[in-house]
């Protein structure tokens, strides 16, 4: 982009970069040590009063509001911890210091150096006897106003639209403190999780994210192709396969937090790219992993209740979770035995509940889709929704008592899935059926059904241990703790059209 291209305000920005750089005066610093930031700053000062000084202090961050008086200048500092007050003053600085803070400019990144004091109206401020540009802001951060209603503080945001602020977060969390809040507290929780499983003797491990063979999920993966071998890989669409390989190899209890990627659309719970938690354990079974999934969750919640403007928003939780049983909780919500419908009858009662194209769907999908609007749905506190028909868990025990079942379960809370769970499968003549018959549903052009994954079969002949298996999507356990509506004001930087 050329010069001429830029409009005014960025004009006058860059004229003033040339202005620093003809007054010798670096726009792009190297480093500055700090020895407060704006919280402890204040905190330095305690209770004193008047202009007697404080302590001397070091702090940098954005320049946030500027208000000049002829000799003086007030401004206000922010930091990830707050905001400070300066104080500048021309007999301080100087006449050549100070003039050359009218090439300063809202959004600059500044280090300063002064006293700390309180004004009359005991506001902590720092009386600047040096400050360092850091950084030059060339582009205007889009900044709210704020005003005082009923003596407090309102802040109107200027940067209102929710795909610009996606698009560009860091604008985002420049100009939003609650945003910033936000994904601090996701991240704590993610420790949290952490430390939760690895206090349970669980350990983490990274499997591969190209994968030959895809599996694990029902879903439509991402291709590419590796030049040197001259063959496709997919970006995972689950890590459990791999996983349960280390199973076989004696990690009794494992767990990875990282990335899947499906090839599927883009609404307010799903994002091609998102963040799943997996954990295994050897010599367990689904309903023990429930009592660990209340745990968890429990854990979760409080790591982000911590978060002080974020404690409000989060929900108590009271182990144990209520269980339903899927047939059971299908069949009394459509009114007849689903499962015992011949295709016909089964198609017609999709299209009367609102499945759409469901002349071209698989039986499992369509049994899947129904259950999401009778059921799913209306599944507002968290719930255990248990024993699934085994055609829809092709990775799944039998149901002790029940073949026509599998010992799974599935996690739902607002109407969203949180956690699905099996009681592994580890019998490999039977997993091989249920591979094949995944690879007969792709055949006739099911695109999110998988093949037959030979080397998971092979190791699973060495001999697999019972186990029970958890996945959790981290974006929306963290949507459902904090009561947010769209998955993309959860993830950093989400999948969005390019401009």
């Amino acid at each position: 982009m050329s010069v001429d291209d830029l409009n005014a305000v960025l004009r006058a920005r860059r004229a003033k970069l040339e202005q620093l750089a003809e007054q010798g005066i670096a726009p792009f610093a190297y480093r500055f040590e700090r020895t407060h930031d704006a919280r402890h700053a204040v905190a330095a000062l305690g209770g004193a009063a008047g202009d007697a000084p404080g302590p001397d202090v070091r702090v940098a961050g954005r320049l946030v509001s500027w208000r000049a008086h002829g000799k003086t200048a007030f401004a206000h500092l922010a930091d990830p911890s707050g905001r400070l007050q300066l104080y500048f003053r021309r007999d301080e600085l100087g006449e050549e210091r100070y003039a050359a803070l009218d090439l300063l400019d809202l959004g600059d990144v500044i280090g300063v150096e002064g006293p700390l004091f309180r004004t009359k109206t005991g506001e902590a401020t720092v009386r600047v006897r040096a400050f360092e540009l850091l950084a030059k802001s060339l582009r205007p951060l889009p900044f709210g106003k704020e005003e005082v209603v009923d003596g407090r503080a309102v802040l109107h945001s200027g940067f209102a639209d929710a795909e610009q602020r996606s698009r560009q977060r860091y604008a985002d969390l420049a100009v939003h403190p609650d945003v910033r809040e936000l994904f601090i507290a996701r991240s704590r929780m993610v420790s949290a999780i952490r430390r939760f499983l690895d206090a349970r003797d669980y350990i983490e491990v990274e499997t591969p994210v190209l994968q030959p063979l895809y599996g694990g999920a029902t879903a439509q993966p991402f291709v590419t192709h590796h030049e040197t071998l001259d063959m496709p890989l997919y970006l995972r669409i689950a890590d459990e396969l791999y996983l349960k390989r280390l199973i076989v190899g004696g990690l009794e209890r494992v767990y990875e937090i990282g990335h899947d990627f499906r090839n599927e659309g883009i609404d307010r719970t799903h994002n091609p790219e998102f963040t799943m938690l997996e954990f295994y354990q050897a010599y367990a079974d689904y309903r023990d992993m429930m009592s660990v999934v209340e745990a968890l969750v429990v854990a979760a919640a409080d790591a982000v209740r911590a978060e002080p403007s974020l404690a409000e928003r989060v929900p108590v939780f009271e182990p144990p979770f209520p269980r339903v049983e899927w047939v059971r909780a299908l069949n009394h919500a459509l009114g007849v035995d689903a499962m015992a419908l011949d295709a016909s009858a089964l198609r017609d009662a999709a299209e009367r509940v609102g499945i759409e194209h469901a002349a071209t769907l698989s039986r499992p999908k369509i049994l899947d889709e129904m259950f999401q609007v009778l059921v799913e749905a209306q599944l507002d506190a968290p719930t255990f929704v248990i024993d699934y028909p085994r055609e829809l868990s092709p990775l799944a025990k039998p149901k002790r008592g029940d073949p026509s079942l599998t010992e799974r379960f599935e996690l739902f809370a607002r109407g969203k899935e949180m956690a699905n769970a099996f009681s592994e499968l580890n019998d490999p003549i039977d997993q091989r059926a249920r591979f094949e018959a995944q690879a007969a549903l792709r055949a006739a052009g099911d695109q999110e059904a998988t093949g037959v994954d030979e080397d998971y079969l092979r190791a699973m002949e060495y001999g697999m241990p019972p186990a029970g298996g958890v996945g959790i999507g981290i974006d929306r356990l963290f949507m459902y703790l904090t009561g947010t509506a769209h998955i993309r004001d959860v993830i950093l930087f989400p999948t969005m059209r390019p401009e």
